[in-house]
């Protein structure tokens, strides 16, 4: 199972990755299967023998003395509780900016240009760097952490903008909404309400891919025919966009989810648990955007 998130996708934490094969060796002395009059039946002996994917290429081998490889020490594997502590530290850095460029870059009309020119900029850096590191092999925390510190300069111009100009007190009713959603999802997921499969991937994936096309001819035609495009992002077909938008960010955290407990099941080193958190940031991010909008479309049809 891959995810849309490009994070996870380009280090599957899939049973078709290096990580699965981890604990799949056959227990010594096991029954043989007999193969005779059987053409979907394993040859006696190992059936791992000529599989990569069931050695472990984080075991040590001891060369000298010819011992097989042995299962990587626990401490070096990812575990739910790193995937927390880094989650927590890239948006504590996201957070932190935010709160810095709320305070500092002042959204008055003397200064709203200049902010606004700083927020869009920082956005920018953010997404080159977002880029860079969904298509590194390796995750690297540094990274991770300056792409959360200018998307949280980005994100603090835009609740401060439209929390002082459009809806006071839309940037809180975002978190909680953000919050929510987050809680929501990772409860359904537990309790086993929500699925995720190949049809709920297949499906997701086809809804996002609609819904960003659509967004993205929504902008051109804003772009070169000014107003608000075809209005997709504003009056009631705005509205129902924002809550398709959150619907699937929803979409997208139960199948980080699925990342998630998968790399923790096949033994994903434990650098593996940035990426993750890169992910889920990623995807926090995108729900917390779309309530910010939802609530903008709201206030201005007031």
């Amino acid at each position: 199972m891959r995810s849309r998130n490009p994070v996870f996708s380009r280090r599957g934490f899939s049973r078709d990755n290096g990580y699965a094969g981890f604990n799949t060796a056959p227990q010594a002395g096991g029954p043989a299967v007999a193969t005779q009059g059987n053409p979907y039946a394993q040859p006696t002996g190992n059936p791992y023998a000529q599989n990569p994917y069931a050695q472990n290429p984080y075991a040590q081998q001891d060369v000298q003395h010819g011992a097989p490889p042995q299962a990587p020490a626990t401490t070096g594997r990812m575990t739910i509780d790193d995937v927390v502590l880094r989650t927590a530290s890239t948006l504590g850095a996201l957070i932190l900016t935010a709160a810095l460029s709320w305070a500092l870059l002042p959204v008055d009309d003397a200064n709203i240009s200049r902010s606004y020119g700083i927020g869009i900029g920082a956005a920018l850096i953010g997404m080159v760097l977002a880029f860079v590191q969904s298509f590194k092999r390796k995750a690297s925390p540094a990274l991770i952490l300056t792409y959360a510190a200018f998307e949280g300069v980005f994100l603090g111009v835009v609740s401060n903008i439209v929390d002082s100009r459009i809806a006071d007190g839309a940037a809180m009713q975002a978190v909680i909404g953000t919050m929510a959603v987050f809680a929501g999802v990772l409860i359904a997921y537990k309790a086993g309400w929500i699925r995720v499969n190949r049809r709920f991937y297949g499906f997701v994936m086809a809804a996002a891919l609609g819904f960003i096309m659509l967004m993205m001819v929504n902008l051109l035609f804003a772009v070169f025919g000014g107003g608000d495009g075809l209005g997709f992002r504003s009056g009631a077909m705005g509205v129902i966009f924002g809550i398709v938008g959150i619907i699937l960010g929803a979409c997208f955290l139960a199948l980080d989810f699925k990342q998630v407990e998968d790399g923790v099941a096949y033994g994903a080193p434990r650098e593996e648990a940035w990426l993750a958190a890169f992910g889920l940031t990623l995807t926090l991010v995108w729900i917390y955007l779309e309530f910010l909008r939802l609530i903008s479309i709201l206030n201005s049809n007031d």
